[in-house]
């Protein structure tokens, strides 16, 4: 299992197959052209990599942290970044537009207009909560927060509304008709804040969300278990890399060094090909081979497949780019941190 590798790096290690990486950003691409993909930042926090994103046609990109904004711009991403974000102190955002970076950060109460406008920010969006119990505000209250942030000299482009209790929907008719009626929401805010964006969507409804002017979709890049489970035409392009180093062969399983402490395990266990993977502890992952198979030997390498990428890539500094079984390139992951 991937010897040609195995002087690639200590293990556990992230990999990402370039032309399976190409394929997602194209099939993508082609359905959400230029500016209309607004691809989230936090699905994998690499500035490498989001190079070579605006190198395929979309410059505009969606962060989770002012860690994201800040190493975006100083690294010549700065042509449109969002903050999709509440925060209370901008300041920091303040300071990346005055170096000439386009920054528009979520707004939903007047606190937060407040602390835009504070802190330097020229531009808002309006987050308006379309169903999932996080941020966002009443949709009734859309218009008077914009009211308060052009009383206050910021520019507002619009609103956004993120459909994250819909994205993750088994069965893709309950997600057209979550996504309508969240859109329905969202579009009646709209109304009343104005301004050329709705953004919205994400890799679970990403050709389903028609009304969003831009989707902020990110984990569609590398995937996961757990969106691998859904009808979606993009394919896994990110691997642990891990190191067989026990080996059971009276009860059948090997362990190897891939845990909780490189992996996000909150969308559940990982998965191996070809095995069962019985539990994961703090370094290490106990699996079986499936129908007869194999047990691997001790020192061989594997590759674990994450059930959920932005905590599992933030638990790591470097991704190794390889084609096959040969590494090809190496981006560093660092966007990391707040």
């Amino acid at each position: 299992m991937d010897a040609e590798l195995d002087a690639l790096a200590p293990t556990p290690s992230l990999l990402v197959e370039i032309d399976t990486f190409d394929h997602n950003l194209r099939i993508m691409g082609a359905t959400h052209p230029g500016r209309r993909l607004r691809t989230h930042v936090k699905a994998f926090k690499s500035t490498a990599m989001a190079a070579r994103v605006a190198a395929a046609g979309h410059p505009t990109f969606c962060c989770a942290t002012i860690r994201e904004v800040e190493g975006m711009a100083a690294a010549g991403l700065g042509d449109d970044l969002l903050l999709a974000n509440e925060v209370l102190d901008a300041r920091r955002l303040g300071a990346v537009a005055a170096t000439g970076a386009r920054v528009t950060v979520a707004v939903d109460s007047a606190e937060t207009v407040d602390a835009a406008a504070a802190g330097g920010v020229p531009a808002v969006l309006v987050d308006v909560n379309v169903g999932l119990p996080r941020c966002g505000c009443d949709p009734s209250d859309a218009g008077r927060l914009a009211d308060r942030a052009r009383a206050a000299g910021l520019e507002v482009r619009g609103v956004m509304g993120y459909e994250g209790h819909i994205v993750g929907l088994d069965d893709r008719g309950e997600r057209i008709a979550g996504v309508a009626a969240a859109m329905e929401r969202l579009l009646a805010a709209h109304a009343d804040v104005g301004g050329g964006i709705v953004s919205a969507g994400g890799t679970g409804t990403w050709d389903i969300n028609t009304w969003a002017t831009e989707i902020q979709a990110g984990s569609f890049l590398l995937m996961d278990t757990d969106y691998a489970r859904l009808d979606l035409p993009f394919r896994t392009a990110l691997f642990v890399l891990g190191r067989v180093i026990s080996v059971n062969p009276a009860q059948g399983y090997a362990v190897a060094d891939v845990g909780l402490k490189s992996l996000g395990m909150d969308h559940g266990k990982p998965s191996i090909d070809g095995h069962s993977v019985w539990f994961c502890s703090d370094e290490h992952v106990t699996f079986a081979p499936r129908d007869g198979g194999r047990l691997p030997a001790i020192g061989e390498l594997v590759r674990v497949r994450t059930a959920h990428v932005d905590p599992t890539v933030a638990r790591h500094e470097v991704f190794h780019v390889v084609r096959g079984h040969e590494k090809v390139d190496e981006w560093p992951i660092d966007l990391r941190h707040w």
